[in-house]
């Protein structure tokens, strides 16, 4: 039976806790950093990252605004306060017929924004390992 991909990232984000990532993602995920130009394969090195933004990014502030979705994948644009700077982006994910998730791809604007997330997850990051 397939998981219902976007519903389960919802709750995952909704509770903050990145302990539902292993079902989620399949093991050959690709995921795409907006600070890290080549892509992140695989489910260990995807769920360090996602981890990370779980505590980065899922504050109070942290919202969906907007979700355009397919069959097999999705945007959803967000928008969070973190630090005093609003940050506005995008999650695009990708499925397969199993509901797992195959690519992870993060946008972030403006620059002020990326610049702070390439700070705060590269502190986070570090700090698991």
């Amino acid at each position: 039976m397939a998981i219902n991909t976007l519903t389960t990232w919802h709750q995952l984000v909704e509770s903050r806790n990145p302990e539902g990532l292993d079902g989620l993602l399949a093991d050959n995920v690709v995921f795409h950093s907006p600070v890290v130009h080549t892509p992140q394969v695989g489910k260990a090195i995807t769920t360090l990252y996602l981890s990370a933004a779980f505590h980065v990014f899922f504050n109070e502030t942290f919202s969906y605004v907007r979700e355009i979705s397919g069959p097999s994948d999705a945007v959803l644009e967000f928008q969070v306060e973190i630090d005093g700077i609003m940050v506005n982006g995008v999650d695009m994910l990708k499925w397969d017929d199993a509901g797992r998730v195959v690519e992870f791809k993060v946008l972030i604007r403006p620059l002020k924004a990326i610049n702070l997330i390439h700070q705060k997850m590269a502190a986070m990051l570090q700090a698991q390992q």
